[in-house]
């Protein structure tokens, strides 16, 4: 059995096809335990570690490898996430709470290190332990809308400072640690890093526009610039003696204004969360010395509460300073407050290079890793609960947000095209790529474009050819024209004009977003073939990258009946956002279109108090009331925890349900389920998905 054992460990391939079994199967049930999945591979690091089954060796060089690049995507992804935007609006209060969450836990990291007869070294290391933040709450923030509160901007805002103020302490301690340390050598090395910082942040930056311009939509050659940028900025970490995730976490910042909101993004940290960054937390768990860990929570139990009690006392006290100074109420305090605790990324990280460098002793390591556990459960939880009382800015119900500033682009061109004409009218374009689909859909586009005294643009798009004269784009051309005929016939039916448009693209998706631009549309109306597969309608290349590309709203389609046969329209709403409100705002106008009855739909916690109802619903009534609609909107509240399960019952009274499109990503990369792709595998009725431009 040890020789089978020892064989194992040996093999590349073996540890490989382990390492993806513990991946795919582990996190989603520690999620149904409500456990962070992040936890489980932890747990499954110990299980087939040295203290478990052993079938896996830190040692390895495979584990090594694949520790070490998770390690670097791992803070990588923690520069890319943050907001450049946000942090520039807010840049003045997010420097002011970065130092303050950074300086607090710095010394009270530093007064329990010395405490407990710690070097000063090393307690400075625990305190810089303490000073960062993962911001494993934000998905949370997403989900609940509250994401343009400016509490929560500058919490985001401050992770940049904290970040890389803890890096930097660890890149000092690290060279005091090797007996190199002087105040010469401190000053030639801020010097070298401010030099290296200043050759990535804008080498790299401008490097990246450059060769993003250049290569057009090549999302291929742009997903291996990021990965070749993101590992060259490690290796000149190395060069310059700081530490490589240092260097991966400036690489974050530094491609973040250049990748954007993109496909190349969804795509970077994709790869990251569902192969790197998972084998980094399951090398920390082979890591775990299992009686050392023990020993932590028995003999040095007052140094795991020291530093758990150091950690969340003054990270409280950070959020606190802020309110005094910046005026915020209780629940924007808290939800600060939450945001900051859990120590994940930048925070492991750092603790197993300082371990590596016998900065800090197993002992502090297996504390951190309890800090890891507590802040990793006890954030996300206190976010759920403060975060839902955030307010936002209230979003008005205008109809046409974005048609003003098109048309005051437009307002001294004289073109001469018999088009221009309905240039200031609104605009439905509906893609014609499915004959099974296209009746309803530009049934659809019509009811609206009437209503709203506008045109319909029937779309056509034959695939691009090399030559311009192949046999198969005239074949291509001719099936379009008839297409395209019988949608100007649909659309007469509704007394809807239409106006036609055939475009020759080598791209489907491209197509549509550019004709819609070209076209200054105010909705994009597609559809999705009932035979294809969950994930194919979700996140097909089509549909993902109109999403990701339009300059308008989005609204992907399953209709199961004719549009002017939908009467009962059911919405879901879980806040108050711009984002539902415009959701709410698209049903009450197909509402107006076929004098349907729309449902607003919140699913809330069995714990929410009869209050919290009565303010949701009188908040949410104020601004229907601004609505020019003229069908009567109902709101109805049901508590229970399971929301698709409350939503999926409900549709079945319904002849469509709305939902609003979003994905959601976690800081640490692993991804969590999404209550609508389970409502979409089960419902029954007509579907819409309604999403706006970069809606990730």
């Amino acid at each position: 059995m040890e020789q089978i054992l020892q064989e194992i460990q040996k093999s590349p391939i073996v540890a490989f096809t382990i390492l993806l079994l513990v991946i795919l199967i582990v996190p989603p049930i520690f999620e149904r335990l409500r456990l962070p999945g992040l936890v489980g591979l932890l747990t499954a690091g110990i299980f087939l570690g040295p203290d478990g089954l052993g079938v896996l060796n830190a040692e390895s060089e495979t584990m090594k490898l694949l520790s070490d690049i998770g390690k670097i995507y791992l803070m990588f992804v923690a520069g890319l996430e943050i907001d450049l935007e946000d942090f520039r609006r807010t840049k003045n209060r997010s420097l002011g709470f970065g130092i303050a969450t950074f300086l607090i836990p710095l010394i009270f990291g530093m007064t329990v290190g010395r405490f407990f007869d710690f070097g000063w070294n090393a307690s400075i290391l625990i305190g810089s332990l303490l000073a960062s933040h993962t911001l494993l709450g934000f998905p949370i923030i997403t989900r609940l809308g509250v994401t343009s509160n400016q509490a929560v901007t500058v919490t985001i805002g401050a992770t940049i400072f904290t970040d890389i103020a803890a890096l930097l302490v660890l890149a000092i301690c690290v060279s005091v640690s090797d007996g190199e340390f002087s105040i010469a050598s401190v000053v030639m090395q801020l010097a070298i890093l401010a030099i290296y910082s200043a050759v990535i942040l804008f080498g790299f930056d401008w490097a990246g526009k450059e060769y993003f311009r250049r290569t057009g939509d090549e999302q291929s050659n742009q997903f291996l610039f990021v990965l070749l940028a993101v590992f060259l900025a490690s290796v000149g970490a190395q060069i310059v003696n700081v530490d490589r995730i240092v260097g991966a976490f400036l690489a974050g910042l530094a491609v973040n204004d250049v990748v954007g909101h993109s496909p190349v993004e969804e795509k970077v940290e994709f790869v990251g969360s569902t192969l790197f960054i998972p084998f980094f937390f399951i090398n920390m768990g082979l890591l775990i010395d299992l009686a050392g860990f023990i020993s932590s929570l028995t003999s040095e139990l007052l140094l795991t509460l020291g530093i758990v009690g150091a950690l969340i006392s003054s990270k409280f006290l950070a959020a606190f300073t802020a309110k005094l100074l910046y005026g915020y109420n209780w629940n924007e305090t808290l939800t600060m407050w939450s945001l900051s605790l859990p120590q994940v990324a930048a925070t492991l990280a750092a603790a197993l290079v300082g371990k590596n460098a016998g900065i800090i002793t197993d002992s502090v390591f297996n504390t951190i890793i309890v800090l890891m556990l507590v802040t990793a459960i006890l954030g996300p939880v206190l976010t759920e609960k403060f975060g839902r009382n955030l307010k936002v800015p209230q979003a008005n119900l205008q109809k046409n947000p974005q048609k003003h500033e098109v048309e005051t682009e437009n307002v001294d061109l004289n073109l001469d095209n018999d088009n221009f004409i309905y240039q200031n009218l609104f605009k439905v374009i509906v893609p014609i790529y499915n004959p099974n689909t296209a009746r309803y859909l530009i049934e659809m586009g019509a009811l609206l474009a009437h209503h709203e005294k506008g045109i319909i643009v029937p779309l056509s798009i034959p695939k691009a050819h090399v030559y311009m004269d192949e046999p198969e784009l005239k074949v291509s051309i001719k099936r379009s024209k008839l297409l395209l005929q019988q949608a100007i016939t649909i659309s007469e039916e509704f007394q809807a004009q239409a106006q036609p448009l055939i475009r020759i693209d080598d791209d489907l998706a491209r197509g549509i977003s550019r004709a819609a631009r070209e076209q200054n549309a105010d909705l994009i109306v597609m559809g999705w073939s009932p035979n294809s597969s969950l994930q194919a309608r979700l996140f097909g290349n089509i549909i993902d990258n109109v999403f990701w590309s339009a300059h308008c709203p989005v609204a992907v389609m399953r209709l199961l009946d004719e549009p002017i046969n939908i009467h009962r329209i059911l919405v879901p709403v879980r806040s108050i956002t711009p984002q539902i409100l415009r959701v709410i705002q698209f049903a009450q106008l197909f509402a107006d279109t076929n004098e349907a009855a729309v449902t607003l739909l919140q699913v809330c916690p069995r714990k929410t108090t009869d209050q919290e109802i009565a303010l949701f619903e009188s908040e949410l009534s104020s601004l229907l009331n601004q609505s020019k609609s003229r069908q009567e909107v109902l709101i109805q509240t049901i508590r229970q925890d399971d929301v698709a399960k409350v939503i999926i019952n409900q549709a079945s009274s319904y002849d469509m349900l709305i939902l609003r499109s979003f994905r959601r990503r976690t800081a640490g990369g692993l991804a969590v389920s999404d209550v609508t792709s389970k409502v979409l595998s089960s419902v029954s009725c007509s579907l819409v998905l309604f999403g706006e431009p970069n809606s990730g």
